[in-house]
């Protein structure tokens, strides 16, 4: 396999590749080494962060004010801990493939929750089922707590309907805007009632709350529950272009080729397999076209796990990774709504492109930042700067050079700039290398991971 198509394929199903991994690789075929990833990724690593804290609580406790403030306080808390926990994994995995899966399914499945427990619960469901069937993931994902709250499923009863869950499942989850009607919103959502879950956040259907009518939904009708409706919806073509489509954009390119998204279509729509669908795309001759390649903006979460798969680094102050997540427009467990983040160009502007062209030189030379105080995270960034009001700051890593110099030694400089910018360069951006060509290789690391260039992938 020609390293380009091997750069681009890790670039895409993870965060980079380093250049002695490649060299390993470059004597199989394609589908050996997409069968390996596949292979490495059947384990499920889940997250883990301590809870112990919840153990004592009920829900007779927390209707104490004082007790309520403290437990909100120390989830708050939690959640912070489990955004640091799952960037490690990001960064650190050998099962990439699913970590990968993982984090385009928390921007397609959004859900966010204050509660530590249920966050991390449903953190694991999304890894569970990222590679499995998507008829089974969407039901798993209805009976989870952190979305029962987050749609409002909860309140969602017989003599009183909230159609919020159902919305978004037919608008953001399966269907689509435009491919059903209010009605099938109102019926699908009385079939989604009773709907709970217990303080532990196991899942329990209160029959008493549950209208167990007839609906009349996507022009069936039946005595429909929630996983009826699921099935009803995997029986639409729909569904499986509109998840289809969505893998497209974001594994292969923002620009949608139609003809590529109905042979994708016609593969998912026989069973759901996400496997079987990912292994055909990144099985795929088109998948490697140079219309593919190195046209994708890396996403927040990607630019800093592709920055530490070269050289890895640490933050001194913890809190600061939160701060360059949310500098960046991208806090992991904290999506704006649930129409989650806004990927491609919706990534760029004028505040983050500076603070992305910077971001090497503040990880790993130590260069200030600016940030505005004006943001919910003021808070967070008082207490790392320790001084309130103060808009700039030196965030603080430990950089690994060693592992650097261990890992590109036997490379040029030249190869260093093909081993990490894989699109075309302007010429202003051929003068600037050329100006910086002799530079000690680390340097030039920081010159290249400085360049627009570096923002694609």
């Amino acid at each position: 396999m020609k390293n380009k198509h091997i750069l681009h394929l890790y670039n895409r199903i993870g965060f980079g590749i380093l250049p002695k991994e490649v060299e390993k690789l470059h004597s199989q075929t394609r589908s050996e080494i997409v069968d390996t990833l596949f292979q490495s990724a059947k384990t499920i690593t889940p997250l883990y962060i301590e809870t112990s804290f919840l153990n004592s609580t009920s829900t007779k406790k927390i209707k104490n004010k004082s007790k309520r403030k403290e437990l909100m306080k120390l989830n708050r808390k939690k959640v912070r801990e489990l955004n640091l926990i799952w960037m490690g994994r990001l960064m650190n995995s050998k099962e990439i493939l699913r970590e990968k899966m993982t984090l385009f399914w928390a921007n397609h499945f959004v859900c966010e929750d204050k509660n530590v427990l249920y966050a991390l619960h449903y953190n694991n469901t999304l890894r569970n089922h990222a590679l499995g069937n998507f008829g089974d993931f969407v039901k798993a994902i209805s009976k989870e707590a952190a979305m029962l709250k987050y749609l409002n499923n909860k309140q969602n009863k017989k003599n009183s309907p909230n159609e919020n869950f159902a919305r978004e499942l037919l608008e953001l989850f399966t269907l689509g805007q435009g491919n059903y009607s209010e009605k099938d919103i109102r019926e699908s959502a009385r079939a989604f009632t009773g709907y709970n879950h217990r303080f532990d956040g196991d899942f329990i259907l209160k029959r008493k709350q549950h209208d167990n009518g007839k609906k009349e939904f996507l022009d069936r009708v039946g005595n429909f529950d929630g996983n009826d409706i699921i099935d009803i919806i995997l029986q639409q073509k729909q569904c499986a272009r509109f998840i289809c489509h969505k893998i497209y954009a974001y594994f292969v390119n923002d620009k949608i080729n139609s003809s590529r998204i109905e042979e994708m279509t016609s593969i998912f729509y026989k069973d759901y397999n996400i496997e079987k669908l990912m292994k055909h795309v990144l099985k795929s001759d088109w998948f490697y076209d140079e219309e593919n390649i190195g046209v994708k903006i890396k996403s927040p979460i990607e630019l800093l796990a592709t920055i530490h798969k070269t050289v890895p680094y640490t933050f001194q102050k913890s809190k600061q990774q939160i701060l360059i997540q949310k500098l960046l427009g991208q806090v992991l467990l904290y999506p704006p709504n649930v129409a989650g983040w806004k990927t491609g160009k919706g990534w760029i502007d004028s505040n983050t492109m500076v603070t992305r062209l910077r971001l090497a030189s503040v990880l790993l030379n130590n260069a200030e930042i600016s940030y505005s105080e004006k943001d919910d995270f003021k808070a967070i960034v008082n207490s790392v700067t320790n001084e309130k009001r103060r808009k700039k700051a030196f965030i603080k890593t430990e950089t690994n050079w060693h592992i650097f110099n261990k890992n590109y030694e036997s490379i040029s400089n030249e190869e260093l700039f093909e081993s990490l910018i894989i699109c075309p360069i302007t010429s202003g951006t051929k003068e600037i290398i050329n100006q910086y060509k002799d530079l000690p290789k680390k340097d030039f690391c920081i010159q290249l991971m400085s360049l627009p260039e570096y923002q694609l992938c």
